[in-house]
């Protein structure tokens, strides 16, 4: 169980079609996991629930959505935290 709100870099980056993220959280939290295109509109909610103390991955897939700047957020109770990933087609 990790000691503190965390969330990592995404594998691979850049990417092509799909990368992976991954979390964590040290509290039972509710989580939202969002990805955002580079004008900020909201592209897809990956997370969006009540999770235990732990480490999480979830995968993105890019696919249907052009190449460029994508950024994702996690918020977990008073924590938050945004990176930013490119996909390239």
């Amino acid at each position: 169980i990790p000691d503190e709100f965390r969330l990592e870099q995404n594998y691979p980056n850049p990417f092509n079609p799909s990368t992976h993220l991954e979390f964590g959280i040290s509290n039972l939290e509710f989580v939202t996991l969002r990805v955002y295109d580079a004008l900020g509109k909201e592209v897809v909610v990956l997370v969006n629930e009540m999770l235990s103390p732990g480490s999480y991955k979830t995968e993105f897939n890019g696919a249907n959505y052009p190449s460029g700047i994508y950024y994702y957020r996690l918020e977990a109770g008073n924590f938050s935290e945004v990176r930013k990933m490119i996909f390239i087609k």
